[in-house]
Parts: C-alpha cells; structure tokens; sequence
C-alpha cells in the first residue's frame, strides 16, 4: 500500500490512499472460511471473481510484461498489420 500527498489549490494538503489489489488462488473447500477471516478486518475488502475474470488479470499481467520486454528490446514484437491481418 501506498500513501499519496500532493498540494491542493488554497493551500491545502490532500492525502489519498492508494490501495494494493491482490489476486489469490483458493481451494473451494477452504473459500468460505476464508471470506469470513477477511470480513473481520475493517480495511480489507474482499468479493470472490469467477474463474474467467481469473484468467483475464493473468493473461493482461502477462500481456504488460511481455510489453515491456518488448520495449527493452528483450523480446521481437510483431507489427500491429501482422496481429491485425491474424483477425
């Protein structure tokens, strides 16, 4: 988690709280006991996602790195009138 300060207009200082979002894999058997640990902690929110918005986050995760291996120069990108002629 991250605090951010930044100045405001007139003088004042705003703080905005910057929240870390987590991803955890589960087993089924042990979901509900965990979702009721969670509740206990006033500063945690927590909802279950299904296993397709599962699989979007690691694919876009994957996707954002293989970008920046690719602005590194580490990996050869394909030029947009490839990807767009594989559509």
């Amino acid at each position: 988690m991250a605090l951010l300060l930044h100045y405001q207009q007139f003088g004042k200082f705003v703080l905005d709280l910057i929240t870390m979002k987590i991803l955890l894999d589960i087993k089924d058997s042990k979901a509900a006991f965990f979702m009721e640990v969670l509740k206990n902690f006033s500063f945690v929110k927590a909802k279950p996602i299904s296993e397709e918005e599962s699989l979007f986050v690691e694919e876009l995760k994957e996707a954002v790195h293989n970008v920046n291996l690719a602005k590194k120069g580490k990996l050869k990108a394909k030029p947009l009138k490839d990807l767009l002629r594989e559509l």
